[in-house]
């Protein structure tokens, strides 16, 4: 393992930072999209038409709340994830007769390399949502913050507000400000079963891929370029991500629900205690009593797409930064 834990950070850091400015826009149309208010909002009452002069305005809204959390958030989710895998698999019964592995445990195990994968990732998971909750709440109140203004603040001067809409939402908490973690539970609920099926499904799409790649080489042991990794790894984790987001698509409705609700009730002082500790499932249950499984399922093809352009940038952009600090690391040491 050839790189240290800044590698690993830094690689992550700069694969979020690129991925961010790139799809925030897709991520902005799908909060809408899956708003308990998008019809009110983005459609015309009397004929039913999107008004895409509203749908599509203020794409980048709240991105810099995104960009400032994730950039560590990333490095730790990568940290974390890499970090147990490294020491799982260093306990692993199959690599017990290589004497170059250290056995970082006390014990041994037999656990095949998909639950570790998922083990490492859903770990990594609950450390990087801890750090990006507030961030979420943030971004996805800012981005319906131009909407309201239009349709309910007509009298209102607006201007100032759409300029600074992540600003708007953070006021709405300055007397509750540990309220920003109240969908750390719903976006928990959401990642790790994305994660957990989406990291084992890309690991082993990727080293399917690498071997093809390998076979068709003379020699078999040409070493690869940055640029064919990171393609391998873009079209690996692009499909693996794709799967993992259509198939969770309802608990990231819930989350988006319980998120932009976070904002309405603190903002409004006669909001019961019992609204305001309404959790996940009664969300759901909400969702499905009003729109059925087309309002779980709301944004679904939105989602897989960018979520499978996302990623396949996202992780792509760590593995060639990744294999930049490795080749730079070892050239060092030589």
């Amino acid at each position: 393992m050839h790189n240290s834990n800044t590698d690993i950070w830094l690689a992550g850091a700069i694969a979020a930072f690129t991925v961010d400015f790139i799809v925030y826009p897709l991520d902005t149309l799908k909060t809408r999209i899956q708003s308990p208010r998008y019809k009110e909002l983005y459609t015309d009452a009397a004929t039913g038409a999107v008004q895409r002069r509203f749908l599509f305005r203020g794409l980048y809204q709240g991105i810099w709340s995104v960009v400032v959390a994730t950039i560590p958030s990333s490095g730790a989710f990568f940290t974390t994830y890499e970090g147990i895998k490294y020491i799982l698999n260093s306990a692993a019964t199959k690599n017990s007769d290589d004497s170059t592995i250290n056995n970082k445990l006390a014990f041994k195990h037999s656990l095949p390399t998909p639950v570790i994968n998922g083990i490492a990732s859903s770990a990594a998971e609950c450390v990087s949502c801890f750090i990006l909750t507030p961030a979420e709440v943030l971004k996805q109140n800012a981005q319906m913050v131009s909407s309201s203004d239009n349709n309910r603040s007509r009298g209102k001067s607006s201007t100032t507000l759409r300029r600074h809409p992540t600003m708007q939402v953070l006021s709405t908490f300055r007397a509750h400000p540990t309220h920003l973690w109240r969908g750390y539970g719903a976006l928990v609920a959401r990642n790790l079963p994305f994660t957990a099926m989406q990291f084992p499904l890309f690991e082993y799409l990727r080293e399917r891929t690498q071997n093809k790649w390998h076979q068709k080489q003379q020699t078999g042991h040409q070493e690869q370029t940055v640029t064919e990794r990171a393609l391998i790894t873009a079209l690996s984790a692009g499909l693996a991500g794709g799967v993992a987001a259509v198939v969770t698509t309802p608990i990231d409705v819930v989350k988006t629900r319980i998120m932009l609700n976070a904002a309405t009730e603190e903002g409004e002082q006669n909001v019961s205690s019992a609204s305001r500790r309404r959790g996940a499932v009664a969300v759901g249950k909400e969702v499905y009593r009003k729109e059925g499984m087309r309002g779980l399922f709301k944004g679904v093809f939105l989602r897989g797409g960018w979520t499978s352009l996302g990623l396949g940038l996202y992780l792509s952009a760590y593995e060639s930064g990744r294999m930049y600090f490795e080749k730079r690391r070892e050239d060092k040491d030589k």
